[in-house]
């Protein structure tokens, strides 16, 4: 029984992987821009904020890092999985965090995400650059954040949803 749940856990993370680089890829075809540099809806962290809620941290992180990595590798160049690394790593372990105090909601976690995301990436910005006045740019991305993680946020929640438990459980 064991082994048939780790088979199901591994194939689902899979398919997830795919579904992120498949969002990523999207979103890197069609970029989302509004004039502001470095702003992204963040597609394929809808597919992280629920492996992280239907798997568990390990799985989501292992999916992330594939995916960026994957991502990295097939699109967008060893710079930019630099940055997509960092705001990655970050925004995952602020989710973790959150998720395991069990004071915020979907919603919240995601929304700490974005803005974590963001940090992530500025701060290896500024270490790249050798320049804090990089940080003057996070009130813009602060603000990015903070919507793009209550949107994805509420998305991941009415698909957590309505995913079968089924699907996640023996």
């Amino acid at each position: 029984m064991q082994y048939r749940d780790k088979t199901r856990r591994l194939t689902l993370s899979a398919i997830l992987v795919t579904l992120a680089m498949i969002f990523s890829y999207i979103e890197f075809l069609v970029p989302i821009s509004i004039g502001i540099p470095g702003i992204k809806l963040g597609f394929a962290n809808l597919v992280i904020v629920i492996a992280l809620y239907c798997l568990d941290a390990r799985y989501a992180f292992a999916i992330n890092i594939v995916r960026i990595i994957l991502n990295g590798l097939m699109f967008t160049g060893v710079f930019a999985m630099t940055y997509a690394l960092a705001g990655g790593l970050l925004s995952l372990l602020t989710m973790c965090l959150l998720k395991k105090t069990g004071r915020f909601s979907m919603i919240g976690v995601s929304m700490a995400g974005g803005v974590a995301h963001n940090l992530g990436q500025l701060i290896i910005a500024s270490l790249m650059v050798e320049n804090i006045k990089m940080f003057l740019y996070f009130p813009v991305l602060l603000f990015s954040g903070l919507i793009t993680g209550i949107l994805i946020g509420t998305a991941a929640s009415v698909l957590y949803s309505s995913i079968p438990d089924r699907l996640f459980r023996n």
